[in-house]
């Protein structure tokens, strides 16, 4: 099943000017048309116009109902969880090892030189520790 987000923006209000656009209808609806365009671009596609109603204040105490209109736009969401379908990976072969010979271990050599890096870090430290130390007796 295809999940969508939606958007939902105001309708213009007012028209816009264009070329060869006249009247107050067709300055509309290029506004209309500008808007849609735009979104349509972004990858949203176009679901319908609404009127819906919205309770404003009016004052300090009372309220007024007014409508808004507003389009409506989804898209295809980019998570589709049907789709989703892990494929687990055959397991590595492993060579064998000739009879008679010894490999090295690399790791080893480098366990050591980190331990010795670590000894001659941690001595400076120790020793001012030590300092610190004495002088607060």
């Amino acid at each position: 099943m295809t999940t969508y987000h939606y958007k939902v923006i105001p309708a213009p209000t007012r028209g816009l000017r264009g070329k060869g656009v006249k009247g107050a209808e067709g300055k509309f609806a290029h506004a209309l048309e500008q808007v849609m365009n735009e979104m349509g671009t972004a990858g949203w596609e176009y679901q319908r116009a609404e009127t819906l109603p919205c309770e404003e204040r009016s004052g300090l105490t009372s309220k007024t109902t007014t409508f808004r209109n507003v389009l409506v736009f989804r898209r295809p969401s980019g998570t589709d969880i049907d789709a989703f379908a892990p494929k687990l990976l055959d397991a590595p072969e492993r060579e064998a090892e000739p009879d008679g010979i010894e490999l090295e271990n690399p790791e080893a050599e480098d366990y050591e030189a980190d331990e010795k890096a670590e000894r001659n870090l941690n001595d400076p430290l120790k020793m001012r520790a030590d300092q610190l130390a004495r002088t607060s007796e």
